[in-house]
Parts: structure tokens; sequence; C-alpha cells
């Protein structure tokens, strides 16, 4: 397919001048119609960012966090974080008598949303020929005409509802404008984020942090309870640290460091690469690469976490090969590593994009939970993130609540080299899950040379939770072979088997620039996503 929208994903999608993913159609086109304007990938990228904020606001705000990975076409590979710290009045004095960060609600609305800051950031790295205006057409007409919810997010506002409507603020006027939850094909409309963008379009980026917006923004704040305030707001700061990097056979990985699971990521793939296993989705490839999911997690969740607070390198690891081979070796070949760590939640949008000129973006954003933490400001119609939940009470240790302090994000847009020239931007939503459906969908298209969209489409597992229930089982997709579940068992997987394309398994992409400088894509069948080709 050269031009339009593939939404049937029987195969990747082709494309010679330019393409987008999303897990939204209506992201995808905006996105591609701003490469046929002569922007450049970085440009749709923001595009595609935009709507999904309006079309997918419970997976996406412009009230969360973004990381982006961008390869420019020189072959530099460089990184942009905006990702906001915790509020000056985030302390521990604030949550007094708590035991935990609620998780909803204006003490979960707690750090500062770095999303915007992140497309001005990647707007400012150059090459690119559109007006902001024209970037956030798009979003303006969606979120002022309206969309027609879809049926995920339908389940989701009818799931999540009786926890949300409960919340200070506009959730229920924009979300429930009728007393009940907007069902599928009923249309959203958000008139206050529509404005909210024209004043970004008028104003600037930096009008989110600084200036009349940001005014309005910590005011509402400030009357719903929130410990955000417009000093808060005006010290943010997107930043742009090197991403972590890891050779393996054939190419080279990239992916963002801390607070983001990025290091996870890497080590997965890295740690599957010395396994020898050559033939997809038998037990070699499922265990394997769950048994690398433990040990990478292992390490995670001993290390990862606001990069101040942190001594351990994180790259140093990744690069020396005799401590990847170490940790390869304590994978048994026919045994399972005992697993009871606690899971990591997050609902997130990942969306990608590669231009003619040779740039490629993998970028992903998000409000932790569905629809953040519930508070939907009434002055502007924004979503604020409740990110900060994850912090705990404690005074010492990973991740302890500390004004200024990042919380640990599982947000981690990875990208590939290949040797062959190939460039390789891919990545999905999921919490704990995004780094095992990395892995999944990168080894299959990799390294056992699986069609990019039956890459993402074939059936997938999850070691933890991300949506549904809060077990640390090994959950498997019906369509697999019967002899893998059996084997898989055998080997003491606590195992679990749930549906076919299940929604807690995420809502994957990957756009791929080949070597003769046109293009594939595909998307996830999970999601209500898209690819847009040129």
């Amino acid at each position: 397919m050269d031009g339009g929208v593939n939404r049937c994903m029987t195969a990747a999608t082709k494309a010679s001048h330019g393409i987008v993913t999303a897990p939204h159609h209506l992201a995808a086109e905006a996105g591609v119609s701003v490469l046929r304007d002569g922007g450049n990938a970085v440009e749709a990228s923001v595009a595609t960012a935009a709507v999904l904020s309006v079309v997918y606001p419970h997976m996406t705000a412009i009230g969360g966090d973004g990381f982006w990975l961008i390869r420019e076409p020189d072959g530099h590979v460089h990184a942009v974080h905006g990702c906001g710290g915790a509020a000056a009045r985030a302390d521990l004095a604030l949550y007094d008598g708590l035991e935990a960060v609620p998780a909803r609600g204006p003490l979960a609305a707690n750090t500062v949303p770095g999303t915007i800051s992140a497309w001005a950031a990647a707007l400012g790295t150059g090459g690119g020929k559109l007006s902001l205006e024209r970037l956030l057409l798009s979003a303006i007409h969606y979120a002022e005409k309206g969309v027609p919810v879809t049926a995920g997010g339908a389940a989701i506002a009818a799931g999540k509802g009786y926890e949300l409507r409960l919340q200070p603020g506009a959730y229920r006027s924009v979300f429930e404008p009728s007393g009940r939850p907007l069902a599928k094909g009923d249309i959203l409309c958000n008139l206050a984020l529509a404005q909210t963008f024209r004043t970004l379009a008028a104003d600037g980026l930096d009008s989110f942090y600084r200036g009349g917006l940001a005014a309005r923004i910590a005011e509402d704040l400030a009357a719903l309870g929130s410990p955000i305030s417009a000093s808060d707001l005006a010290a943010h700061e997107a930043t742009r640290p090197q991403p972590l990097t890891a050779r393996i056979k054939g190419a080279r990985l990239f992916n963002t460091a801390p607070p983001t699971q990025g290091f996870a990521s890497l080590l997965i793939l890295a740690l599957f690469d010395r396994l020898g296993v050559d033939a997809p989705d038998g037990f070699a490839h499922v265990h394997g690469l769950v048994e690398a999911t433990k040990q990478a997690f292992l390490l995670r969740d001993l290390h990862v976490g606001d990069p101040g607070h942190t001594r351990f390198d994180f790259q140093g690891l990744l690069r020396d090969p005799d401590a990847v081979d170490a940790l390869a070796a304590r994978i048994e070949p026919d045994k399972a590593l005992p697993w009871p760590q606690p899971p990591q939640w997050g609902d997130t949008c990942w969306f990608g994009a590669a231009d003619s000129e040779g740039r490629v973006v993998s970028a992903i954003q998000s409000t932790y939970f569905e629809f953040g933490s519930g508070l939907v400001l009434p002055q502007t119609g924004i979503i604020i993130q409740n990110r900060g939940s994850s912090f705990r009470l404690a005074r010492s240790g990973w991740n302890a609540l500390k004004p200024g302090r990042k919380p640990f994000h599982t947000l981690n847009p990875a990208l590939a080299a290949f040797d062959d020239g190939r460039v390789m931007a891919y990545g999905t939503m999921g919490g704990e899950g995004q780094p095992q459906t990395q892995a999944a969908l990168f080894s299959r298209y990799a390294r056992f040379d699986v069609d990019l969209q039956q890459a993402i489409s074939a059936p997938r597992w999850l070691l933890g939770r991300t949506w549904g229930e809060v077990t640390t089982s090994l959950k498997l997709e019906e369509g697999f072979s019967e002899a893998l579940y059996a084997e898989l068992a055998e080997a003491g997987h606590d195992l679990q088997r749930v549906g076919p394309l299940t929604q807690m398994m995420g809502h994957a992409g990957a756009v791929v620039r080949l070597t003769d400088g046109t293009f594939e894509g595909a998307s996830d069948p999970r999601s209500d996503g898209a690819v847009a080709a040129w």
C-alpha cells in the first residue's frame, strides 16, 4: 500500500515517501498529512501526539510525560525526556497519615507534566518547516468538533467511571456529559482543550510552563487541591540524556536512560542474543525471553529510577560482554526462575514516524493510569497524570518521594540500527509488558525474519501485570501450539492462558526505513490503530 491508511493489517504496510503508525487511526492520519505538507518525522510525530491526546484520552494527555528517541539522517541518535519532577510541596508531610500516595485525585497529581516540553525540545532539534499552528491543526479540529469514542475507550470509561467521576474538576462534564460514561460511537468533545491547543499554537509551547496559559493551569491545580504550583511549572525543563545502547548480532539497539526502564528492554535482548535460539514462538523462544526478562527486571527494580539518586552504571553493564554473559549464564534452558516480584502499572501510547530524509522517531507518552489522576482542569481541559502515585512514602531508598525527584517510568521508546542499513522504531503501551512486547516483536522480525505486521499480530505473553488482575503469573494468549503451553508449565512457569488478541498485551507498533529508502510499518490489531503511508 502506497498512500492512505492501512487498517487491515494482514501484512506490513509499504510506503515510498514516509510513514506513521499510532494506536488510533486519526492520529496516524494527522501525522502523515504533515509529511505530505513537507514536514519531517519529528513534526509528524508532534501532530500525531497532539491528536492522540484528544482521541485517546484514556491512554495519553498533554498533562502527562513523554520520551523520544530521534535518529537523524546522518545516523546520530539522540533522546528527549519530557519527565516532570515532584512538586516542591510534595513531601512526606503532605501525605502524613497515609500509607501510600493515592492513585487518584489531587494528591496523585504531584509531578509536573513534561509532555509539552518534550515536543518543544524535539522540534528544537532543527530541520522543521511547518508552523506550530499547522502541527496542532488536527488536534484542535477533533477537540472542537468531536470524535467518535472507540470501543476500547468506552470500555475503560465504563469500567473506571466509578472512581473517576468522584474526582474534583471537569471529568464528568467532559467524559460523562449526559450523566453516564460515553459509549462506543458517542461524540467526545473537549472545547477547553481545543482552546488550549489554540493558545499553544499562538503563544508557543513554552506557554504551558510560563505565561498566561501556565497561570490558568496553576490556578486550576491549586483550586482542585494538587500540590503543583506555578513556580513548579516555571522551573521545569525537558532534558537530553544520552540514550542507552546495546550491541547484538546484526544491529545496534537504542533506548532511553533512567528514570525509564529502557535499560531492562535492552538487557532482555542482549541476554536473549546469547541463548542461540533458532526458531520463533517455540519453547526456547518464549522461555528464553521470559527468563531474560526476569534477570533484567531484578536489576531494574534495584537500580532504575531518578538518575540523580543512583550510582549504577547502566551503560557500563550493557557494553561489558563478560557481565552480560554472566547474567545470561543464570538462565536455565529448561527451568523457570520462581517469580514473586510485584508488577508495575501503566497505560500509554507509543507512536513512530519516518521521513524521506532518513529521520526516524520513536516516541511514547502517558498519564500512567487510565485517565491519570482523574483531574480534568476546568479552564484548559487538560487531564493531569498520576505518575507520582508510584513514589514510595519513605525517607530514603528506591523511588522514595522527595520534592523535585523524578519517578520511575515504565515508559521506554525503542530504536534499532541494523548493520544492513535498516532503521527500526518500535514500542508499545503496557507498563510491565513494554519490554516484553518489544522483545517479542523485535526478535520475531529481526532474528527470525517474520513479517513486521505478523510479528505484532502473533500471540504474545506477559510476565506480571498491565491491565486486569494484579498477578505475577505468566499469561499467554491463545494461538500458540498446545505443546508450548504444556512445555512451559512443565518447566515451572506459573501459566495462565488468556483469550486471543487481549488488551492486556498492549498496543504495539513499528516502522522501518528500509535500505532502499522506502518504508514499512505495522500497527496492533489489539488497538484502534493504523499505519498511515505516503
